[in-house]
């Protein structure tokens, strides 16, 4: 498969950050402490709206834009005549290439509070910059592909599809309906998101394509003779016992299936479904679409639907649209060595130091995650064995090169399948869609 690419071909991601960043190089650029070597980490301290468990998600997305990331003349022109920053500095951001490393959680990993998500490794300079960057994709994408899995596990094994692009801003909504697919969606209505990312599409028709014609019969002969009969006709534009009886005649017995988006759901499929069987559809499938969260797919368990169509709560992050992920400077080296620095502030503090991540299992369930924390972190092994314990870091950039295996279509279906994995290792408590504390402790131990 190809290995498409986040952005446009060629064009710079240099100025998808914010003022402060390159002021901060700029700053450290003049008083000498722009080469001192760093390590960073994107973290979330807490789980938004009692979620038990978030997913990662925009990992390979973020790796493209990093390729992308660099100041050409259109970019420093910007700089130079906003005054952004000086003439020693635009000199610098001309060259600039991140060469340092990132380890990170797999996409499609699960993670907790404190979980070292991201661990960039370089100079001041070439890691701050990548901060809004960073933030920006994986808050998006990860707050997306949080929602998307607890719908995913309220539809059980019924297909869910993605579409939602017109309640999120273009750019957005392809990158949602990828998040969706990672997690567990079989499907969107969006193009591009298809193009780009090899994910399945589907879509028929609107209301609109009903009200078009002079009768719904019109309108469903017409679709039928362009689709097929395993088309999916939409049956409630007017009234929905008589769109049924009317899709089933044009078609006959072998209508590929239905959809419903309006009314009380669970009444109204049962009733479908019904009426389906009377007239000899019994194979012709009900999929429902009216503004469904995970809360209203586990309220259709029990009832006779086959497959969901989602909108708006999958591109809202069902309510949270961003995972409140940071990124902040963990160490850094001193003139004795390397020093673990944190944020001291009572409700924003962070721990310092290079960490290294596990999940331990008891009999392949997960029990809590363990976060390995050492000042001198150069002797700190990401991959090392632990008794009943998975590690959970992998290397994503190399010496400045990122590993193309996680990006482009390879990478969404490698995300996945990893997914897929390791949500089996949830403990059946995370699947409760109720606010909770998070399904796992994390368990914080010292480096021996």
């Amino acid at each position: 498969m190809t290995h498409g690419h986040a952005s446009r071909e060629g064009a710079s991601t240099a100025l998808l950050t914010d003022r402060y960043e390159l002021t901060m190089v700029d700053a450290a650029l003049r008083d000498g402490t722009a080469d001192r070597r760093c390590v960073f980490e994107l973290f979330g301290r807490r789980l938004s709206a009692g979620r038990r468990f978030g997913v990662v998600a925009g990992t390979g997305r973020l790796l493209s834009l990093i390729r992308d990331f660099r100041f050409a003349d259109e970019e420093l022109r910007f700089l130079r005549d906003e005054k952004v920053v000086d003439a020693a500095t635009l000199d610098f951001l001309e060259g600039y290439r991140f060469t340092g490393s990132i380890t990170g959680y797999r996409e499609g990993e699960l993670y907790f509070p404190g979980s070292p998500i991201l661990t960039i490794e370089g100079t001041f300079a070439e890691a701050v910059v990548l901060e809004t960057l960073a933030l920006s994709v994986l808050n998006h994408d990860s707050a997306i592909a949080t929602a998307a899995a607890r719908m995913s596990v309220a539809a059980g094994d019924r297909p869910l599809a993605e579409m939602g692009s017109r309640r999120a801003a273009e750019g957005s909504a392809v990158a949602a309906a990828r998040a969706a697919y990672i997690v567990g969606f079989a499907a969107t209505s969006n193009l591009e998101a298809g193009r780009r990312w090899g994910i399945p599409t589907m879509g028929t028709a609107a209301h609109s394509w009903t009200l078009l014609h002079d009768t719904e019969e019109d309108a469903f002969r017409a679709q039928i003779e362009a689709l097929g009969v395993g088309t999916t006709l939409l049956v409630d534009t007017y009234d929905i016992r008589r769109g049924v009886e009317t899709a089933v005649r044009i078609a006959g017995p072998g209508l590929g299936g239905v959809r419903i988006d309006s009314g009380d759901l669970p009444t109204v499929a049962a009733e479908v479904r019904a009426q389906l069987d009377e007239l000899g559809a019994t194979g012709t499938r009900i999929t429902v679409t009216s503004d469904l969260d995970e809360y209203a797919i586990a309220a259709l368990a029990a009832s006779p639907v086959d497959s969901y169509g989602v909108g708006t709560s999958v591109v809202t992050g069902s309510g949270t649209p961003t995972a409140g992920m940071v990124y902040k400077l963990v160490a850094r080296q001193g003139d004795a060595g390397w020093v673990g620095v944190a944020k001291a502030s009572t409700d924003k503090g962070s721990k310092g130091g290079r960490k290294a991540a596990f999940r331990t299992l008891d009999d392949g369930t997960a029990t809590s995650e363990l976060i390995v924390v050492s000042d001198g972190f150069e002797a700190l092994d990401t991959g090392a064995s632990h008794p009943r314990a998975r590690p959970l870091q992998v290397p994503l950039v190399t010496d400045g090169a990122p590993d193309a295996a996680f990006e482009g279509t390879d990478g969404v279906e490698a995300a996945r399948a990893h997914h897929a994995r390791v949500r089996e290792e949830l403990p059946v408590r995370a699947l409760a869609l109720s606010r909770s504390d998070p399904a796992i402790p994390t368990v914080y131990a010292d480096a021996e």
